[in-house]
């Protein structure tokens, strides 16, 4: 994980890491607003430009609707089913389905089901609490 980057990112030179071996951080809330139910961050991995990770929510999960004016986030979702609502477009989310977090477009998510979504950031930047 890059220094410097984001709000207390932790610094790394890795170039590769083992899943098995980083902790999942549960997670409170996201960009300030608290969250309704389970939800957890692995950060697998920063460069310069990018933080990949690991998110995981539990159903029923309603994540508060934000923005963010300082990075664009790229999201798969690998199981699950989520309801997700870009800018007021909502579209229901299955695996393999991707979708993206433009600077400042107001967004949010429902976990329909237990989710497992992976997502990049960038710039790298730590969004939650």
């Amino acid at each position: 994980m890059s220094g410097g980057t984001g709000r207390n990112l932790p610094p790394s030179l890795s170039v590769f890491v083992r899943g098995a071996d980083v902790e999942a951080q549960a997670v409170s809330a996201i960009e300030g607003a608290a969250e309704t139910g389970p939800l957890s961050i692995k950060p697998l991995l920063v460069g310069d430009n990018v933080l990949f990770m690991e998110v995981r929510r539990g159903a029923g999960l309603v994540d508060p609707e934000h923005a963010h004016d300082d990075h664009e986030s790229i999201c798969y979702l690998v199981s699950g089913r989520m309801r997700v609502v870009i800018d007021g477009a909502e579209f229901v989310a299955g695996p393999g389905d991707t979708w993206r977090h433009a600077p400042g477009v107001p967004h949010y998510h429902e976990a329909l089901e237990d989710c497992l979504q992976i997502e990049i950031k960038s710039p790298p930047r730590r969004t939650w609490d």
